[in-house]
Protein backbone atom coordinates (compact mmCIF):
# COMPACT_ATOMS: atom_id res chain seq x y z
CA UNK A 1 0.00 0.00 0.00
CA UNK A 2 2.48 2.35 0.91
CA UNK A 3 4.92 1.45 -2.23
CA UNK A 4 1.36 2.35 -4.61
CA UNK A 5 1.10 5.48 -2.73
CA UNK A 6 4.65 6.66 -3.31
CA UNK A 7 4.39 6.16 -6.76
CA UNK A 8 1.45 8.25 -6.90
CA UNK A 9 3.41 11.34 -5.19
CA UNK A 10 5.82 10.59 -7.64
CA UNK A 11 3.40 10.86 -10.96
CA UNK A 12 2.07 14.33 -9.12
CA UNK A 13 5.45 15.74 -8.95
CA UNK A 14 6.01 15.66 -12.48
CA UNK A 15 3.35 17.05 -13.94
CA UNK A 16 4.10 20.73 -13.26
CA UNK A 17 7.27 20.24 -14.99
CA UNK A 18 5.32 18.41 -17.81
CA UNK A 19 2.89 21.15 -18.02
CA UNK A 20 5.53 23.90 -18.42
CA UNK A 21 6.92 22.21 -21.34
CA UNK A 22 10.07 20.48 -19.79
CA UNK A 23 10.87 17.67 -22.19
CA UNK A 24 11.28 14.24 -20.19
CA UNK A 25 13.69 12.51 -22.20
CA UNK A 26 15.68 13.77 -26.04
CA UNK A 27 13.49 12.97 -28.62
CA UNK A 28 14.69 10.44 -30.93
CA UNK A 29 15.37 11.88 -34.65
CA UNK A 30 12.94 11.16 -36.82
CA UNK A 31 14.01 8.88 -39.79
CA UNK A 32 12.91 9.70 -42.60
CA UNK A 33 14.68 12.97 -42.71
CA UNK A 34 18.56 13.77 -42.49
CA UNK A 35 20.20 16.11 -40.15
CA UNK A 36 19.77 19.21 -42.87
CA UNK A 37 16.04 19.13 -42.88
CA UNK A 38 15.61 17.13 -46.51
CA UNK A 39 13.66 13.69 -46.51
CA UNK A 40 15.92 10.74 -46.59
CA UNK A 41 16.57 8.98 -49.97
CA UNK A 42 13.50 6.54 -50.80
CA UNK A 43 14.66 3.12 -51.64
CA UNK A 44 12.04 1.47 -53.47
CA UNK A 45 10.41 1.87 -56.57
CA UNK A 46 7.43 0.45 -58.57
CA UNK A 47 6.87 -1.61 -61.16
CA UNK A 48 3.65 0.28 -62.57
CA UNK A 49 1.69 3.31 -62.64
CA UNK A 50 -0.24 2.13 -59.63
CA UNK A 51 2.42 1.10 -57.60
CA UNK A 52 4.94 3.77 -58.36
CA UNK A 53 6.94 5.13 -55.43
CA UNK A 54 5.71 8.61 -54.48
CA UNK A 55 8.42 10.94 -53.89
CA UNK A 56 7.97 14.30 -51.95
CA UNK A 57 9.38 17.71 -52.77
CA UNK A 58 13.39 17.53 -52.72
CA UNK A 59 13.38 14.11 -52.15
CA UNK A 60 15.79 11.67 -53.92
CA UNK A 61 15.95 8.28 -54.40
CA UNK A 62 18.63 5.39 -54.11
CA UNK A 63 17.68 2.10 -55.02
CA UNK A 64 19.31 -1.13 -55.79
CA UNK A 65 17.58 -2.48 -59.11
CA UNK A 66 17.95 -5.79 -61.43
CA UNK A 67 18.55 -5.17 -64.40
CA UNK A 68 15.62 -5.81 -66.74
CA UNK A 69 12.89 -4.26 -64.56
CA UNK A 70 10.90 -1.53 -65.03
CA UNK A 71 11.36 1.58 -62.33
CA UNK A 72 8.54 3.85 -61.84
CA UNK A 73 8.60 6.94 -59.56
CA UNK A 74 6.33 9.65 -59.34
CA UNK A 75 6.51 13.27 -58.11
CA UNK A 76 4.19 16.42 -58.09
CA UNK A 77 4.71 19.95 -60.54
CA UNK A 78 2.95 23.50 -59.94
CA UNK A 79 2.33 25.75 -62.43
CA UNK A 80 5.67 27.97 -63.66
CA UNK A 81 7.98 25.69 -62.49
CA UNK A 82 10.45 23.36 -65.12
CA UNK A 83 11.17 19.99 -63.81
CA UNK A 84 14.21 17.97 -64.42
CA UNK A 85 15.05 14.55 -63.62
CA UNK A 86 18.54 13.18 -63.44
CA UNK A 87 19.74 9.63 -63.20
CA UNK A 88 22.85 7.60 -62.50
CA UNK A 89 22.70 3.98 -63.19
CA UNK A 90 25.65 2.10 -61.40
CA UNK A 91 25.96 -1.27 -63.85
CA UNK A 92 26.70 -4.77 -62.75
CA UNK A 93 30.71 -5.54 -62.77
CA UNK A 94 31.73 -5.85 -66.41
CA UNK A 95 33.40 -9.50 -66.08
CA UNK A 96 29.69 -10.53 -65.21
CA UNK A 97 28.38 -8.90 -68.49
CA UNK A 98 27.95 -10.05 -71.83
CA UNK A 99 27.97 -7.09 -74.20
CA UNK A 100 26.00 -3.57 -74.33
CA UNK A 101 23.05 -3.09 -72.01
CA UNK A 102 21.27 0.33 -73.34
CA UNK A 103 18.72 2.14 -70.92
CA UNK A 104 15.98 4.79 -71.17
CA UNK A 105 14.28 7.79 -69.05
CA UNK A 106 10.37 8.44 -69.80
CA UNK A 107 8.15 10.76 -68.33
CA UNK A 108 4.60 10.53 -68.30
CA UNK A 109 2.01 13.31 -66.96
CA UNK A 110 -1.42 12.23 -64.94
CA UNK A 111 -2.90 11.09 -67.57
CA UNK A 112 -0.15 8.68 -68.10
CA UNK A 113 0.51 10.87 -71.66
CA UNK A 114 4.55 10.67 -72.74
CA UNK A 115 6.08 14.12 -72.14
CA UNK A 116 8.84 15.67 -74.49
CA UNK A 117 12.26 16.55 -73.11
CA UNK A 118 13.82 20.00 -74.58
CA UNK A 119 16.80 18.85 -73.10
CA UNK A 120 18.83 15.57 -71.79
CA UNK A 121 19.92 12.38 -72.68
CA UNK A 122 17.45 9.65 -72.36
CA UNK A 123 18.80 6.95 -73.99
CA UNK A 124 22.34 5.88 -73.05
CA UNK A 125 24.80 2.84 -74.14
CA UNK A 126 26.97 1.27 -72.31
CA UNK A 127 29.65 -1.50 -73.29
CA UNK A 128 31.22 -3.86 -70.51
CA UNK A 129 34.10 -1.50 -69.97
CA UNK A 130 31.44 0.86 -68.36
CA UNK A 131 30.68 0.90 -64.89
CA UNK A 132 27.71 4.00 -64.96
CA UNK A 133 25.18 5.98 -67.37
CA UNK A 134 24.35 9.17 -67.04
CA UNK A 135 20.56 10.15 -68.07
CA UNK A 136 18.35 13.22 -67.66
CA UNK A 137 15.47 14.68 -69.09
CA UNK A 138 14.37 18.48 -69.05
CA UNK A 139 10.74 19.02 -69.53
CA UNK A 140 8.65 22.08 -71.03
CA UNK A 141 7.37 24.57 -68.30
CA UNK A 142 4.38 23.30 -66.97
CA UNK A 143 1.74 25.48 -68.06
CA UNK A 144 -1.60 26.93 -66.08
CA UNK A 145 -4.03 25.53 -68.55
CA UNK A 146 -3.88 24.26 -72.26
CA UNK A 147 -6.67 23.03 -74.66
CA UNK A 148 -8.11 19.52 -74.49
CA UNK A 149 -6.71 18.55 -77.03
CA UNK A 150 -2.72 19.04 -76.70
CA UNK A 151 -0.81 17.15 -74.64
CA UNK A 152 0.88 20.21 -72.62
CA UNK A 153 2.26 19.52 -69.30
CA UNK A 154 -0.17 20.64 -66.68
CA UNK A 155 -0.08 20.99 -62.74
CA UNK A 156 -0.47 17.53 -61.09
CA UNK A 157 1.35 13.84 -60.84
CA UNK A 158 4.46 13.20 -63.19
CA UNK A 159 5.67 9.67 -63.47
CA UNK A 160 9.43 8.27 -63.97
CA UNK A 161 10.19 5.46 -65.72
CA UNK A 162 13.37 3.52 -66.26
CA UNK A 163 14.02 0.60 -68.24
CA UNK A 164 16.39 -1.24 -70.12
CA UNK A 165 15.85 -1.37 -74.34
CA UNK A 166 18.83 -3.78 -74.91
CA UNK A 167 20.66 -5.69 -73.38
CA UNK A 168 21.99 -9.56 -73.70
CA UNK A 169 19.70 -11.97 -72.39
CA UNK A 170 21.75 -13.37 -70.16
CA UNK A 171 22.83 -10.11 -68.24
CA UNK A 172 19.04 -10.06 -67.40
CA UNK A 173 18.74 -9.87 -63.65
CA UNK A 174 22.16 -8.96 -62.91
CA UNK A 175 22.46 -6.72 -59.70
CA UNK A 176 23.24 -2.76 -59.96
CA UNK A 177 22.28 0.46 -58.51
CA UNK A 178 20.18 3.72 -59.21
CA UNK A 179 20.35 7.46 -57.87
CA UNK A 180 17.38 9.56 -58.91
CA UNK A 181 17.19 13.55 -58.22
CA UNK A 182 14.41 15.57 -59.13
CA UNK A 183 14.78 19.14 -59.62
CA UNK A 184 11.87 21.86 -60.55
CA UNK A 185 13.15 26.20 -61.42
CA UNK A 186 10.85 28.58 -61.26
CA UNK A 187 7.29 28.90 -59.24
CA UNK A 188 3.59 30.32 -59.91
CA UNK A 189 5.12 34.08 -60.27
CA UNK A 190 7.32 33.11 -63.31
CA UNK A 191 4.05 31.61 -65.08
CA UNK A 192 3.61 33.00 -68.23
CA UNK A 193 -0.07 34.49 -68.49
CA UNK A 194 -2.02 32.18 -70.58
CA UNK A 195 -5.16 34.01 -70.35
CA UNK A 196 -7.27 30.93 -68.54
CA UNK A 197 -6.82 29.43 -65.38
CA UNK A 198 -6.90 25.33 -64.71
CA UNK A 199 -10.05 24.19 -62.73
CA UNK A 200 -10.49 20.52 -63.52
CA UNK A 201 -8.02 17.66 -62.36
CA UNK A 202 -6.34 16.09 -64.83
CA UNK A 203 -8.53 12.65 -64.31
CA UNK A 204 -11.71 12.97 -64.75
CA UNK A 205 -13.29 12.12 -60.83
CA UNK A 206 -14.64 8.38 -60.02
CA UNK A 207 -18.55 8.66 -61.68
CA UNK A 208 -18.49 11.26 -63.68
CA UNK A 209 -21.68 11.46 -65.96
CA UNK A 210 -23.64 9.84 -63.93
CA UNK A 211 -26.11 13.05 -63.64
CA UNK A 212 -26.45 12.70 -67.45
CA UNK A 213 -27.46 9.09 -67.45
CA UNK A 214 -31.13 9.34 -67.31
CA UNK A 215 -31.26 12.30 -70.08
CA UNK A 216 -28.86 9.79 -72.54
CA UNK A 217 -31.26 5.99 -71.52
CA UNK A 218 -32.53 4.99 -75.08
CA UNK A 219 -36.40 5.15 -76.11
CA UNK A 220 -38.38 2.55 -75.38
CA UNK A 221 -39.41 0.16 -78.51
CA UNK A 222 -42.50 0.55 -79.94
CA UNK A 223 -45.05 -2.11 -79.45
CA UNK A 224 -47.62 -3.78 -81.68
CA UNK A 225 -50.23 -6.72 -81.24
CA UNK A 226 -47.92 -9.34 -82.40
CA UNK A 227 -45.20 -8.00 -80.27
CA UNK A 228 -45.32 -10.05 -77.38
CA UNK A 229 -45.68 -13.36 -79.50
CA UNK A 230 -42.24 -13.42 -80.69
CA UNK A 231 -40.26 -11.97 -77.68
CA UNK A 232 -39.77 -13.53 -74.60
CA UNK A 233 -38.41 -17.06 -73.58
CA UNK A 234 -41.20 -18.89 -75.59
CA UNK A 235 -40.30 -17.00 -78.84
CA UNK A 236 -38.04 -19.54 -79.99
CA UNK A 237 -41.37 -22.07 -79.79
CA UNK A 238 -43.51 -19.98 -81.99
CA UNK A 239 -40.44 -19.52 -84.44
CA UNK A 240 -39.75 -23.07 -84.29
CA UNK A 241 -43.96 -24.67 -84.99
CA UNK A 242 -44.07 -22.08 -87.76
CA UNK A 243 -40.48 -23.19 -89.64
CA UNK A 244 -42.12 -26.76 -89.14
CA UNK A 245 -45.42 -26.04 -90.84
CA UNK A 246 -43.73 -23.86 -93.78
CA UNK A 247 -41.67 -26.76 -94.15
CA UNK A 248 -44.21 -29.38 -94.81
CA UNK A 249 -46.72 -26.47 -96.71
CA UNK A 250 -43.60 -26.34 -99.06
CA UNK A 251 -43.26 -30.60 -99.08
CA UNK A 252 -46.48 -30.73 -100.02
CA UNK A 253 -46.66 -28.21 -102.93
CA UNK A 254 -43.61 -29.49 -104.43
CA UNK A 255 -44.94 -33.12 -104.29
CA UNK A 256 -48.08 -32.10 -106.37
CA UNK A 257 -45.85 -30.43 -108.64
CA UNK A 258 -43.74 -32.55 -109.69
CA UNK A 259 -46.14 -36.05 -109.83
CA UNK A 260 -49.67 -34.64 -110.81
CA UNK A 261 -49.23 -32.49 -113.70
CA UNK A 262 -52.14 -30.49 -115.26
CA UNK A 263 -54.41 -32.33 -117.12
CA UNK A 264 -55.96 -36.03 -116.53
CA UNK A 265 -53.36 -38.67 -116.81
CA UNK A 266 -52.69 -40.63 -120.08
CA UNK A 267 -53.86 -44.45 -119.94
CA UNK A 268 -51.43 -47.08 -118.92
CA UNK A 269 -50.39 -48.51 -122.25
CA UNK A 270 -50.45 -45.21 -124.13
CA UNK A 271 -53.59 -44.40 -127.36
CA UNK A 272 -54.04 -47.21 -130.12
CA UNK A 273 -53.29 -45.49 -133.11
CA UNK A 274 -56.01 -45.17 -136.12
CA UNK A 275 -56.31 -49.17 -138.29
CA UNK A 276 -56.09 -48.39 -141.87
CA UNK A 277 -59.71 -49.46 -143.79
CA UNK A 278 -60.11 -52.40 -146.04
CA UNK A 279 -58.76 -50.88 -149.44
CA UNK A 280 -55.48 -49.40 -148.02
CA UNK A 281 -52.48 -50.94 -149.46
CA UNK A 282 -48.86 -50.05 -148.96
CA UNK A 283 -46.49 -48.91 -151.81
CA UNK A 284 -44.34 -51.30 -153.76
CA UNK A 285 -47.01 -53.76 -153.60
CA UNK A 286 -48.87 -54.39 -156.68
CA UNK A 287 -52.79 -55.31 -155.88
CA UNK A 288 -54.08 -59.29 -156.67
CA UNK A 289 -56.57 -59.90 -159.60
Amino acid sequence: MRTTFRGALAALALLPALALGAPAASAAPSPSATASGTPAPATKAGTSFLTAVNLSPGQDANVAVSTGDYLYWAFGASEGQTPAVKLTVNLAAGADRHGPQTWSVEVFDGLRRRQACTAGTQNATGDQNTTALQLDCTLREVRTWAEPWSGDPLPGTYYVRLSVTDAPQPDLGLAGSVQLHVAAKGNADNAQPEGGELKAPLVPPVGGGASTAKAAAPAAAEEHWYTGWFSGWNSRWYWTIGGGFLAALAGVLGYHLTRHPRGHRPARYGAVPPQSGPHHHHEGYAERP
